[in-house]
């Protein structure tokens, strides 16, 4: 798991090892009222990309509906994903992923940082999260394992997991880091 500390909290970033770089779900920047040390640490963690899952409404409430100029700013590529809380792609969302998904695979084959957000960073961040693992080349069972190792909340509904287990495996693509 990375952390990023500050004093007086702690933004946590809770990421894991895939392909060659380092999967990770957090919560929303700003969703404990610090919005700019949020994307301070997010900015110094260094993702090649963010998928962010948050509907615009869920940015304004957090004070983050700038979040996306921010971190392109920075050099990271922001990929706006939304859907409901506890729900699970739509087809706008089906009809975009391939290519997201394939930018971020591309990411971690070659070393990168990928972040999945969403509010809590549980639910949707972990159906995603697990989606990307499978993908990778990871079995199914073991990816949730891992995952659930480093966040017990990934996936929330059955209907999060079904969507996630879906995933077509590409073995070649899986190339994990050493323990």
């Amino acid at each position: 798991m990375t952390r990023l500390e500050r004093k007086g909290f702690e933004m946590i970033v809770y990421g894991l090892p895939v392909g060659q770089g380092i999967l990770a779900l957090s919560p929303i920047p700003g969703s404990d009222g610090d919005y700019a040390g949020d994307v301070q640490h997010l900015i110094e963690w260094k993702p090649a990309i963010v998928v962010s899952l948050v509907t615009e409404i869920e940015l304004a409430a957090a004070g983050a509906a700038g979040l996306w100029h921010d971190l392109v700013d920075a050099g990271t590529r922001w990929e706006h994903m939304p859907i409901s809380d506890f729900g699970v792609p739509d087809d706008e969302f089906e009809q975009a992923w391939p290519e997201v998904s394939a930018n971020a695979r591309r990411a971690l084959t070659g070393g990168g940082r990928v972040l999945v957000h969403c509010r809590g960073g549980c639910g949707r961040s972990g159906m995603v999260a697990l989606r990307l693992m499978i993908e990778m080349g990871e079995a199914a069972d073991d990816a949730r394992d891992r995952l659930r190792h480093v966040r017990p909340c990934a996936i929330e509904t059955s209907e999060q997991m079904g969507w996630a287990l879906q995933a077509k495996r590409e073995p070649a693509l899986f190339l994990r880091h050493a323990d």
